[in-house]
């Protein structure tokens, strides 16, 4: 590799000592990633009970499957699953549909700041996120994108927490109306399907 191919070394001396003067707004945009992230999980970990009522099992039991499906991706589409081949409530499974949907979005934005780098400026401001995603542009392979992190970026942020914090909240108004759904689903008698033929 080239010596002009090699990023220069920050000063860090020098960011060490500008670092002060810029704590406020630095402590803020961490303060905000810190609630995104909060959030999200405080909303993730409700669909153990989502999934406890569609599987029609206890907490634990609903736990593991949360625990064992590694990746949040895998538990949405669980859920979606479950809720349709479960779940005969169409205003509620409008209402599912509603909640992941806003939680996927949420997730792009969590991702976004969790799996990224932060470029500082000569002053120390942290002025843009640079993606960790790979992508191809223009038959290029490349790093994502880069974005400015200005007062508008950061007012974004402060929507989005209150979006998750307003999803916490449906969530749980949520839970208890899947549980009778699905309790007087499993108490009305099942078809039984075609009779079977004993042999004589």
């Amino acid at each position: 590799m080239d010596d002009d191919q090699i990023p220069h070394s920050p000063d860090f001396d020098e960011l060490d000592r500008l670092a002060p003067n810029k704590a406020g707004r630095r402590n803020l945009l961490f303060a905000l990633i810190g609630n995104i992230n909060y959030s999200w999980s405080n909303n993730e970990s409700t669909f153990i009970y989502i999934l406890q009522h569609l599987m029609e099992t206890d907490e634990l039991t609903a736990t593991l499957v949360f625990g064992t499906l590694n990746t949040t991706r895998a538990r949405v589409d669980l859920i979606e699953r479950l809720a349709d081949a479960k779940l005969k409530d169409d205003t509620l499974k409008k209402k599912l549909r509603r909640i992941l949907r806003i939680f996927n979005e949420s997730t792009r934005l969590r991702n976004e700041f969790s799996h990224a780098t932060f470029r500082q400026n000569q002053q120390g401001e942290i002025t843009h996120t640079h993606s960790m995603r790979i992508q191809r542009k223009n038959g290029q392979i490349q790093l994502g994108e880069i974005k400015a992190l200005d007062d508008a970026r950061i007012a974004q942020m402060g929507k989005a927490i209150e979006k998750l914090v307003k999803l916490n909240r449906e969530i749980w108004a949520f839970i208890p109306e899947l549980q009778h759904a699905m309790s007087q689903a499993a108490d009305k008698p099942q078809h039984q399907g075609s009779p079977q033929f004993q042999p004589s």
